[in-house]
C-alpha cells in the first residue's frame, strides 16, 4: 500500500496556512509537503510537525520572482548566485524540518539552449555536492507546458537522460503521474522504466487535476504498479480537491479498502 503525503499548498486550503498541520493530520494523514516554506521561520513549521506527529516530505528551493514570471533559477545564465543562496537557505530549513528531499526547479527557457543546460548541468553538480553533505536528495521534475507555459524541463527522456549522465547519486526524478500523462502518456511503461530514477511521486487526476480516480486515467491502478514495482516514497496528493478537501478523501478510503 503507497504511503501518502498530503499537499499543503493544495489540499486543506479552507485552512490557514498553518493551521492545514493539524488539519491533515486530524484527517488521518503522517507526511505532508507543500511548494515553499520560507514565509515562516523554520522553528516554527518544525513545532507544527512534531505537535502533529508529521514527516516533512518535500519542499522546493525559492524558484525566484514567482509573480514576475520567473520559475526557478537552475537552468539561469547569469542568476548563479541566486541560485547558490535559494540553496543555502534550502538547505537550512530541511535541517530543522528533518526533510530529505528538495525539488530543483528549472527556470522557463528551452532544452535547445546550450547555455541554459550548460548552466543547468553545473548548478545540478554543485548542488548535489552540498545536498550530500547534509544527506539530502535533489529533485528535478518535467512540467506539462499547459500548466507551466515556457517550463524548461518538460521532457521526462530528456530530464532521464540528464540524471544518467550527471551520475550524482542524490540527484533523482520526481515523477508526477499528471504532468507524465499530458506530456506523454504510457504511464505505466515510463513508471517501469524509470523506476531506478525515480526518488518521489506526485499524483492529481487529469485532466482537471482534481482527486485521483476522477479523470480520464485509472489512477489506482497506477497506484497498485507502485506497489507492484516495490517503490517505498512517499506518493505526494498534488491535486485540488473539486468539492473541499474531507469531502474528497472518500477516494482514499475506497482505495485503502480496495
Amino acid at each position: 500500500m503507497p504511503k501518502f503525503a498530503a499537499n499543503l499548498t493544495f489540499m486543506f486550503t479552507e485552512w490557514d496556512f498553518l493551521d492545514r498541520f493539524a488539519a491533515a493530520a486530524d484527517a488521518g494523514f503522517d507526511a505532508i509537503e507543500y511548494f515553499l516554506p520560507y514565509d515562516y521561520p523554520a522553528e516554527t513549521l518544525a513545532a507544527l510537525l512534531q505537535r502533529h506527529g508529521l514527516r516533512q516530505v518535500l519542499f522546493n528551493l525559492q524558484p525566484g520572482d514567482w509573480e514576475n514570471g520567473e520559475r526557478g533559477l537552475a537552468a539561469m545564465p547569469g542568476r548563479e548566485r541566486d541560485f547558490a543562496a535559494s540553496l543555502d537557505q534550502a538547505l537550512q530549513y530541511a535541517k530543522i524540518l528533518g526533510a530529505e528531499r528538495l525539488h530543483v526547479m528549472a527556470g522557463i527557457g528551452k532544452i535547445a539552449d546550450a547555455a541554459a543546460i550548460a548552466t543547468y548541468r553545473r548548478n545540478l553538480g554543485f548542488a548535489c555536492e552540498r545536498a550530500a553533505t547534509q544527506g539530502v536528495t535533489l529533485l528535478i521534475e518535467p512540467i506539462n507546458g499547459r500548466d507551466m507555459p515556457g517550463y524548461l524541463l518538460n521532457d521526462f527522456d530528456f530530464a532521464a537522460g540528464l540524471i544518467q549522465d550527471l551520475r550524482l547519486p542524490n540527484l533523482k526524478l520526481q515523477f508526477d503521474i499528471y504532468h507524465r500523462q499530458i506530456l506523454r502518456g504510457d504511464v505505466l511503461t515510463g513508471l517501469t522504466a524509470l523506476r531506478p530514477l525515480i526518488g518521489h511521486v506526485q499524483i492529481a487526476a487529469v485532466q482537471a487535476r482534481g482527486e485521483p480516480g476522477s479523470g480520464e486515467l485509472d489512477d489506482f491502478r497506477v497506484l497498485q504498479a507502485l506497489d507492484e514495482l516495490g517503490y517505498q516514497g512517499y506518493v505526494g496528493l498534488e491535486y485540488r480537491p473539486v468539492a473541499g478537501t474531507l469531502a474528497g478523501l472518500g477516494w482514499l478510503a475506497a482505495f485503502r479498502a480496495g
